[in-house]
């Protein structure tokens, strides 16, 4: 097994990296022990009982708690990731909803607009109209 001297080492990147090696060591030992387990004679050959998967328990075990012990501060740091993006995505889409109520409004507000000059033009042309009618007359 291979052993990394981790005391030279400092602060967070000394510590991330000690993890790691542990984790690694860990994974070794597991494929070590799987790899033993397969390479044991068949029991249908030798005569012998098939072993306990007990044995192969226990590795596994320890692998599970090494990795979550590992992962356990990546996994909320991500946790809490996704729950301020579900957050900002809430507020996103109350800001789009409102932008949307915001433009419909204008928009309202300036068919009003066009209307009410459309009609005022008509007024002074009849206007215009009735003036040169009289100035004619």
């Amino acid at each position: 097994m291979n052993f990394v001297n981790t005391e030279k080492l400092e602060g967070e990147e000394g510590s991330d990296f000690a993890a790691a090696s542990e984790v690694e060591a860990g994974i070794r030992d597991f494929v070590r022990n799987d790899v033993a387990y397969l390479r044991r004679p068949t029991p249908g050959l030798s005569g012998v009982a098939e072993p306990a998967l007990q044995s192969n328990a226990e590795p596994v075990n320890n692998i599970n708690s090494l990795i979550q012990r590992v992962a356990g501060t990546s996994l909320t740091e991500i946790e809490n990731l996704i729950n301020e993006l579900e957050n900002l995505r809430e507020l996103l889409h109350a800001e789009g909803q409102r932008v949307l109520r915001e433009i419909s409004g204008y928009a309202q507000l300036s068919q009003a607009a066009m209307k009410s000059t459309r009609m005022i033009a008509d007024n002074v042309n009849q206007w215009k109209r009735s003036t040169e009618g009289l100035r004619k007359g």
